[in-house]
């Protein structure tokens, strides 16, 4: 039967079975409207904190008070979907291009890879209007890393199992943002919360799309090549870093800007490298350690997992 192809990785001791069919299925079963999740009466609450802490890691600075801090913990959600928006633009080209050969088929395999297009296409506007939003009722306009065009020609210029790899970190890292971050907080504002979760709620299927997408790219590699796609995640990785220190520096300038204040030298240098860790593990670190991540670079042998390991405490 066309599109039933399934995936076994293994888990522990067990068999994880990923099905596109059932995929498919479970996704259009979430599927949410965008008007429903943002516009209207359905406004940002200023007054409250947008991102968790420990991903925004703002109490690490003591010489903020509370306002200050929550300043700074909304100029991170702004990059935060931002950063997304980047991401999934280059996501966008890479899954058409993977699926894009087979076109002709019409199975499940096929819709499944466009309606997780649909579907990251939805998130960047999503993403888009939240920033909008944003810049209406914050007191600056934030800079953020880019052009997007120019950061996704980069990573798209490298080996597609290095790049496929590197979304599949990104795609189990949302998962792990949600369900062990924001889900359970009561401090956060629940339009931005909401936000999150619908994300969430599809991302949950893009991670098992991704997973059978990379099983299908290393099916036939041997060691050589999957030393050259770990060459290439870790070049991507390292590429995306220079991007996290450069926004950290906008938010440093950002968060001076409105609270009226320059920060003496030291503090200043403590906020670069605190903000630097916790951009790190935000966006790089937090996928690195996820347990289905690690478990695919356990199948892709040649010491994968030992290689991440190696670097993985840089991004903690």
């Amino acid at each position: 039967m066309l599109g039933t192809t399934v995936v076994r990785s293994e888990v522990g001791n067990g068999v994880l079975a990923y099905d596109y069919r059932e995929t498919l299925l479970a996704s259009e079963k979430v599927n949410w409207n965008l008007d429903d999740i943002i516009g209207g009466d359905k406004k940002l609450d200023f007054s409250k904190r947008f991102m968790p802490e420990s991903l925004a890691r703002v109490e690490e600075l003591p010489f903020l008070n509370a306002d200050e801090k929550r300043v700074l913990n909304q100029i991170r959600a702004n990059a935060y979907l931002s950063i997304f928006v980047i991401v999934e633009e280059f996501i966008v080209p890479f899954v058409l291009d993977h699926v894009r050969p087979e076109l002709d088929t019409g199975d499940y395999r096929v819709r499944a890879f466009l309606h997780f297009v649909e579907e990251e296409v939805k998130h960047i506007q999503l993403f888009k209007r939240f920033c909008e939003e944003f810049r209406a009722g914050f007191p600056i306009e934030c800079k953020v890393i880019g052009p997007a065009a120019d950061i996704g020609k980069a990573v798209l210029a490298h080996n597609p199992t290095s790049v496929a790899l590197v979304i599949l970190m990104i795609e189990w890292m949302t998962q792990e943002h949600y369900l062990g971050s924001v889900k359970d907080a009561t401090d956060l504002d629940p339009q931005f919360k909401s936000l999150l979760k619908n994300h969430w709620l599809e991302e949950a299927q893009h991670a098992k799309l991704d997973t059978m997408m990379v099983e299908s790219l290393i099916a036939n590699s041997n060691d050589l090549q999957i030393d050259e796609a770990m060459d290439g995640f870790l070049a991507i990785g390292g590429f995306l870093d220079a991007g996290l220190k450069q926004q950290t520096e906008f938010d440093l300038e950002a968060l001076e800007t409105v609270i009226e204040r320059t920060l003496s030298a030291k503090d200043r240098q403590t906020f670069i490298e605190k903000q630097l860790q916790a951009n790190r593990w935000t966006y790089i670190g937090s996928g690195m350690v996820h347990p289905r991540f690690r478990q695919m670079l356990d199948r892709l042998g040649s010491d994968a997992r030992g290689r991440i390991e190696g670097v993985a405490p840089v991004f903690a």
